[in-house]
Order: C-alpha cells, then sequence, then structure tokens
C-alpha cells in the first residue's frame, strides 16, 4: 500500500533534485545537464543574484508579504474553526462551511476579474461609490500604498476558509467529556475555548506554524504573478516573479536553480530553528 506513495515522492521529487547541479553549471539546452560546462567560479549565479540592484527589493517584498499573510492567516483561520465548531444546527454549520470553503477552488485569474470589478480605479465598484459620495478614488491596483493590502486581503478570502478544515478536525477531536465536565463546573463558552479548545489545538497550531516556516519566501508567485503590473514593482515584486522575469524568460536556467537551492537552504534552516525552539515547549514535529 506503501509503494504507490514512495515511488510518486521518488519519480517527482527526489530524482528531479539531480537537476539543482545546473545551479553551479552555465546550463544549455542544447548541451543538456551533463554537457553543459561548470560554471566559473562556481557561486557566478549566486553571485548574480546577490549582487542584483533588485536583491534588497524583492527579499524585503518576499519576506514581509510572506509574514503578513501569514500574520492574517494562521489566526484567522483558527478564529474561523472555533466559530463554525461552536455552531449546534448542522445544516447550517454546513451551507457556511461550503461557502466559505469554495473561494479556494477559484483561479487568480477569476480572483483579479473579481478585484477589476471591485477596486478599477475607473469603473470599479468601490470608486464608483466614493465618487457618487464626493469623494475621490484610489488607484488601488496600481500604487504601492495598496497593492500589500490588496495581495493579502485577496488570499485571505480565497484561503481562511480552507485553512480552517486541518483546526476543525483538531477540534473534533478533543475529548467531549472535557466540555462536559467544564460545563458542570459552570464554565461558559468562552471559558471552554479558552481552556479546552486552544490547548487541545495547541499541538496542531505548532505543527502548522513550523511547516509554514518552510515556505516563507513563497509569497505566493501565482497570485502576484497575475495581480501586479510594473507600477508596483516597488512593493509587490517577489524572488519568484523576479527570476521568472530575469531567469526563465531569458532562458538563464541556471540562475532559477541558484534562486531555488537557496529558498531551499533558507526553508531548510528555518524549519529545523523553529522545530527545535517548539520543542523547547514540549511541541515538535520531530
Amino acid at each position: 500500500m506503501l509503494l504507490p506513495g514512495m515511488l510518486y515522492f521518488l519519480v517527482y521529487k527526489y530524482l528531479p533534485m539531480y537537476g539543482a547541479v545546473i545551479a553551479f553549471k552555465d546550463f544549455s539546452i542544447n548541451d543538456g545537464i551533463l554537457g553543459s560546462s561548470w560554471a566559473n567560479p562556481w557561486y557566478k549565479h549566486f553571485k548574480y543574484f546577490y549582487d542584483s540592484p533588485y536583491f534588497a527589493q524583492v527579499m524585503t517584498n518576499t519576506l514581509l508579504i510572506s509574514i503578513y499573510k501569514l500574520f492574517w492567516l494562521m489566526p484567522t483561520s483558527i478564529l474561523l474553526a472555533i466559530l463554525l465548531s461552536e455552531i449546534r444546527w448542522k445544516p447550517f454549520r454546513n451551507i457556511v462551511q461550503s461557502i466559505l470553503y469554495m473561494p479556494h477552488f477559484i483561479s487568480w485569474v477569476i480572483i483579479l476579474g473579481i478585484s477589476l470589478a471591485l477596486f478599477s480605479e475607473a469603473d470599479g465598484l468601490i470608486n464608483t461609490m466614493l465618487k457618487d459620495w464626493g469623494l475621490h478614488s484610489f488607484p488601488f491596483l496600481t500604487s504601492n500604498e495598496w497593492i500589500r493590502s490588496l495581495l493579502v486581503g485577496s488570499d485571505l478570502w480565497q484561503n481562511m476558509g480552507w485553512g480552517a478544515i486541518v483546526y476543525l478536525a483538531a477540534i473534533a477531536g478533543i475529548d467531549p467529556t472535557l466540555y462536559e465536565a467544564a460545563r458542570v463546573d459552570g464554565a461558559g463558552r468562552l471559558r471552554m475555548i479558552w481552556h479546552i479548545t486552544l490547548p487541545g489545538i495547541r499541538n496542531v497550531i505548532v505543527l502548522m506554524l513550523i511547516l509554514r516556516m518552510g515556505t516563507i519566501l513563497d509569497a505566493g508567485f501565482e497570485q502576484i504573478y497575475v495581480m501586479y503590473n510594473i507600477q508596483v514593482y516597488e512593493k509587490a515584486d517577489i524572488i519568484d516573479t523576479w527570476v521568472f522575469r530575469t531567469g526563465l524568460e531569458q532562458f538563464n536556467f541556471s540562475l532559477g536553480a541558484a534562486v531555488g537551492l537557496y529558498k531551499s537552504i533558507i526553508a531548510l534552516t528555518l524549519v529545523v530553528t523553529a522545530n527545535a525552539i517548539a520543542k523547547r515547549w514540549g511541541e515538535s514535529i520531530w
């Protein structure tokens, strides 16, 4: 029964790791991985990334957008899971859950269309209402002041319902006799949430936080590539979009591999560090 899963990870996860060697080569499609010459010096492509005048900008944007998403998405998903678990009428809860899950299955292209319909400076619904009220419009989609809020807000809208699933499952696993005992002792709903629900899902929260640290440099390529534009590069251009423009669109695959390897090393370091810190509090993955 384990064989299909093991083969999947072997074929699609482990064997492709050999391709990371092109980060240390001047890769040519015609010559292939083995035939391409080694870069001189070996850190040539890493140095190109570090020496780029956009390095500080894309690193800052990546970290800030990713941290903003983490800061808003995790607490919101936890709160949403707790609120859903408190709904006693099951049909109503199922309807609410379905409505909250649906945005997760909407592509970013469709979400861009929704954003244009709502936030376009020329004829977006919100700006049209502001003009009708005698106020000036805001360039939400083309302003450095608003683009990060729009990115974080749209990501929150799409994923908070989906992110609540794992916390709902953890809440369902809490022993119901604990709530019965607390109720007998006179505890209200807020007391039970604070003293039973949150401690009961603490290990899942720590687990999700540790795993999220491994993707801290993945700020959401698909979303940002679809929603950003040249006017907001200063605040929205991240590592992945910069590499796509500078590396892949110009067939500089070695640069893309070098940056990908750099991100993987940072992610591994952050996960191991976060796990070590969590272990001091009695919660860890390994």
